[in-house]
């Protein structure tokens, strides 16, 4: 299996690991369409990809969710069809409970949920009518248990993995595929992105991003996972094991999580 001639949309193209995907991607003789909100950004990776004539862009963002089955058909109709989407896109957020808007968790579930829900809907029907199709979600290990200053990051992570574990079973007859990626500290812009509690850029680097793994290299670990049509994808250094920790022993996740630094 490759993805030699497939063709893949990709959110939240413009930067991170979105950006490195394209190029591994494209690699690969993959055919790609490109997302994001900045059409600058996108031209950018574009043009560094070995075969940009492969490559095309829809600008889109995903809290406008009532665009985004035009998006859809626009893409679409590119290439006929969609063999992988890849759900990139998404904001983090960095403040206590207490001090979080409800606008900021709101918005934070409409581009990291819903939008992504709203785009998979759309994409969804040709792929059932080809019986044929994957669909990729970056969530986080964040979908799998929370710490502090990401109460709304994680929820929405948590929610991904409710909706998506659910398509995968009803999906499954039709021959689609549903992988959930959960990353661990890459070192990507995703904390300088993410909001403060009044909605506001965070505008810093976390430690953990900063001593991350490159995303060039989580896009390498992950492609061959894909490939393999893995339905569960944890990459990242130590923190993975929060994950096992929180299915085996929660109690003791949990006192480990309150003694530890939270960036």
């Amino acid at each position: 299996m490759s993805f030699q001639d497939k063709i893949a949309w990709i959110t939240g193209a413009s930067s991170g690991i979105g950006e490195a995907l394209a190029y591994k991607l494209n690699n690969q003789g993959a055919k790609l369409i490109i997302s994001s909100r900045r059409r600058e950004a996108l031209e950018e990776v574009k043009q560094k990809c070995k075969n940009p004539a492969n490559v095309h862009i829809i600008t889109l963002d995903l809290v406008q969710t009532d665009q985004l089955a035009a998006k859809a058909e626009e893409a679409l109709n590119i290439f006929g069809h969609i063999d992988y989407l890849f759900n990139n896109g998404g904001i983090s957020q960095r403040s206590e409970v207490t001090d979080t808007k409800m606008e900021v968790i709101r918005r934070v579930m409409e581009i990291n949920f819903f939008g992504t829900v709203e785009l998979t809907k759309a994409v969804l029907p040709s792929m059932i009518e080809r019986q044929s199709g994957h669909i990729v979600v970056t969530s986080s290990v964040m979908g799998k248990f929370g710490t502090r200053l990401r109460s709304s990051y994680a929820a929405s992570k948590h929610a991904l993995h409710g909706y998506f574990d659910s398509l995968r079973q009803e999906v499954f007859d039709d021959n689609i595929k549903v992988s959930l990626v959960c990353p661990g500290f890459i070192k990507t812009n995703v904390t300088k992105n993410a909001l403060e509690g009044d909605g506001s850029k965070h505008n810093k680097m976390g430690k953990g991003q900063q001593n991350g793994m490159p995303a060039d290299e989580f896009a390498k670990k992950l492609i061959p996972k894909i490939l393999k049509e893995k339905e569960e994808i944890y990459i990242g250094g130590k923190e993975i094991w929060g994950v096992y920790l929180k299915r085996l022993f929660p109690r003791l996740l949990n006192k480990m999580l309150r003694n530890t630094e939270v960036t």
